[in-house]
């Protein structure tokens, strides 16, 4: 073995497999490594086509020799750190972590500490690989201020199964969300394409120019002066998913400051309204959107489990505003 890896893999891309991306091709492989983390070994140049390094978009031709040097996994440079976790379930495998609303997932630029990373690495002496140094046991996020749940790996295998779980779309992520106005249906699925707005790189936007396929179920759950409550299932899990959609129907969600639900949508309420409106904004000051229920098979014992999270008090309290608006 080469120095400085701690593993090597060397095998033929069948002839069958021509045309198809070659970190699709190896992610489809028994090897034990993510998408994601191929395609960064792609990026470090250690994985090679023929001997030569290679692209994450490069399409397999067919009876190519490819081999992975897998480097051993960056020691953590984060800091743990005692912050209070409401972990609604545990075990060796993974925990289930009901997130506040206000705590970054994991470091980024700007984030480096008080993430829910630090806390986890203060809490559990183990967490998944697989995504890296500052997402170690992330398997999938919420925005910082969106609250609720989220599912954490221990470890790869349950990391992989989990994530395995999200591609075929049998993890279930329920939501509830107060949107400005009145959804036309009761029930209905948006169907549009996400991507990274050209305008703003911190946003994304529905674009048919490089969009990733996005599909956000809804249902109606109560409807009020101003306001739909709604129950959202992610069929899809891209960034800022349901915001975008919701913005993109013009029923942005109460309170988001970045797709409309601020400022933006309360210029055009009737007057008659408009104390309403400013009352619902005073009483919530992030988007009124809450990951409620979470359904998975567990990676190791093969048994469903769901988990739901109380509503924040924030959403209860504009909930209970629009109960009692009593506007005709």
């Amino acid at each position: 073995m080469e120095k400085n890896f701690v593993k090597k893999l060397e095998f033929e891309a069948p002839e069958e497999s021509s045309g198809t991306r070659i970190d699709l091709f190896l992610a489809n492989k028994n090897i034990d490594l993510s998408r994601s983390r191929i395609q960064k070994l792609i990026s470090q140049q250690n994985i090679l086509v023929n001997g030569k390094p290679t692209k994450p978009s490069y399409k397999i031709k067919g009876n190519e020799k490819i081999t992975i040097k897998v480097p051993p996994l960056e020691k953590l440079s984060l800091e743990p750190e005692n912050i209070p976790l409401d972990i609604l379930y545990e075990d060796s495998d993974l925990l289930v972590v009901n997130k506040k609303a206000g705590m970054v997932v994991h470091p980024a630029l700007g984030n480096y500490s008080h993430t829910l990373v630090n806390a986890l690495l203060f809490h559990c002496k183990d967490l998944s690989g697989i995504n890296g140094v500052l997402r170690p046991g992330i398997v999938h996020r919420l925005d910082k201020n969106t609250s609720g749940l989220l599912v954490v790996a221990k470890n790869d295998f349950a990391h992989l199964s989990l994530a395995e779980q999200i591609k075929n779309r049998t993890l279930l992520r329920e939501y509830v969300a107060i949107v400005w106005g009145h959804m036309p249906t009761n029930k209905g699925i948006i169907e549009a394409p996400i991507g990274r707005s050209t305008k703003d790189r911190k946003k994304m936007t529905v674009t048919r120019l490089k969009g990733r396929e996005s599909l956000t179920e809804y249902r109606v759950l109560e409807r009020f002066d101003l306001c739909d409550l709604l129950s959202i299932r992610l069929k899809t899990g891209r960034t800022h998913q349901i915001r975008v959609h919701l913005s993109y129907l013009n029923h942005p969600v109460l309170g988001d400051p970045e797709y409309g639900g601020r400022q933006k949508w309360i210029k055009g309420v009737h007057d008659q309204y408009r104390l309403l409106a400013q009352r619902l904004l005073s009483l919530i000051d992030r988007q009124a959107l809450h990951a409620k229920k979470l359904g998975f098979i567990h990676p190791r014992t093969k048994e469903y489990k769901e988990f739901e999270s109380p509503m924040p008090e924030d959403i209860e309290n504009a909930l209970s505003s629009l109960r009692k608006s009593g506007l005709p």
